[in-house]
């Protein structure tokens, strides 16, 4: 009838509780083996957790992940900067960096480090054609240490371009302008107008480059450098155990990238303030109409 008011039936979702049921089923059976397989030595795990080799090859990693990071970011920056420019042969040479980085496999970037001396045996710098004011060795410069972090940082610079292009270019050009009317200068226009914005865009992928960095630097392996994989598998090719010493090293690869995660949140949450939707902010506020009366702060869909 029509006075009648209607009510919401909740719709049943059968297939839901089927899907839960069986993912439980799956989690219960994998904590099973974890706990009854006696090959996965969880005592050997323990005991090797905080081995003193472990824990070297654990901040080696972190030491190779912050300065492939920071080589990265600063490279990504400037090559973003030359690709914006209105100078052709400076925004080719970028693309060309770009290209080539990109196109080429990490693994084979840091074999080709690694070799360098094969290539060239010295290194020298001076005026092309002309006399040479510095000549080095390459095999004493580029160590096992400076190969991983060359191959590692100049491959994530062609990758932080992007990013950094993408954020700059996410900003309206209009506020630019407009601050560039007020009289406000270059520099500062950057820093108060374009770079808050376009950091919103830059730290999400910029963070998962930084944990997808230290995972990468588990190729470092391959050239003999005694990171935290490395570390694992000197020890389990000494006492035949590969198992447990992976268990080791998978844990604290997880350890750091949870650590690294959490970090991240709080940066995008900090360049994230004073946007729409953020809870606790008073620009975050959802308002709601009420069926006679203005509109009034609540919570959105209630009283729908």
């Amino acid at each position: 009838m029509a006075g009648d008011e209607l009510q919401a039936v909740p719709r049943r979702h059968p297939w839901r509780v089927v899907t839960a049921l069986v993912i439980a089923v799956f989690i219960a059976k994998f904590v099973q083996i974890l706990f009854t397989n006696p090959r996965f030595q969880w005592d050997v795990v323990g005991h090797y957790l905080t081995f003193d080799n472990i824990l070297q090859g654990l901040v080696r990693t972190l030491m190779i992940t912050a300065a492939s990071m920071a080589i990265g970011i600063l490279g990504g920056i400037v090559l973003a900067a030359m690709r914006r420019s209105a100078n052709p042969v400076v925004s080719s040479t970028a693309w060309t960096y770009i290209w080539f980085f990109r196109g080429t496999p990490v693994l084979v970037q840091l074999i080709f480090w690694f070799n360098l001396s094969a290539l060239f045996p010295s290194i020298s710098i001076g005026i092309p054609f002309g006399p040479q004011f510095f000549e080095f060795n390459a095999n004493s410069v580029i160590s096992v240490y400076v190969a991983a972090i060359l191959g590692l940082g100049l491959n994530e610079a062609a990758y932080m371009s992007e990013i950094v292009r993408s954020g700059l270019n996410s900003v309206d050009r209009g506020q630019t302008e407009a601050a560039h009317a007020l009289g406000m200068p270059g520099w500062l226009t950057f820093r108060r107008i374009v770079l808050p914005q376009a950091m919103r865009v830059i730290i999400p992928p910029t963070g998962n480059q930084v944990i997808g960095m230290l995972k990468t630097t588990a190729l470092v392996s391959v050239i003999a450098l005694p990171d935290l994989l490395y570390s694992a598998q000197l020890i389990y090719n000494r006492n035949f155990n590969p198992i447990p010493l992976l268990i080791v090293a998978s844990l604290w690869y997880l350890l750091l990238t949870t650590i690294l995660s959490i970090a991240q949140h709080y940066i995008e949450r900090h360049f994230n303030r004073g946007q729409l939707g953020e809870r606790g902010g008073s620009e975050g506020r959802r308002w709601r109409r009420k069926d006679s009366g203005p509109l009034t702060p609540g919570t959105e869909g209630a009283g729908r």
